[in-house]
């Protein structure tokens, strides 16, 4: 009879255990399935922000671009504005023998741009 009630009771013991371990494994599958939600989020927010950040490297290119060619077009109007002032200087010279009057000269003074694009 000692023996039995020592197996009944290693018997309970052994169920309590089992319901314990059952317990566990199901905490465990719902926390890793949680866990695999989070990551599935978090490799689509990786996605989006690099989608959006290619979109923004394009924008800047573009800008970029917009800026040389703006640059390279006020270089071209500054080397005009400059021929154009040295053959003015050149005339008001020979114009400063019959006239005494001072010398004008231009200065160019680029104003602010600002664009909508």
């Amino acid at each position: 009879q000692a023996r039995l009630a020592e197996m009944e009771s290693l018997r309970g013991a052994h169920q309590y255990l089992e319901r314990q371990l059952q317990e566990l494994e199901e905490r465990h599958s719902a926390e890793a399935a949680s866990l695999q939600g989070t990551i599935g989020q978090l490799e689509n927010d990786l996605r989006n922000t690099k989608n959006e950040m290619a979109r923004h490297l394009r924008e800047y290119q573009d800008l970029l671009n917009v800026k040389m060619a703006l640059d390279i077009e006020i270089a071209a109007y500054r080397k005009l504005l400059e021929g154009e002032e040295t053959l003015f200087n050149m005339g008001s010279t020979s114009l400063s023998t019959v006239n005494p009057v001072s010398n004008p000269t231009y200065s160019f003074q680029p104003k602010g741009f600002s664009s909508s694009t």
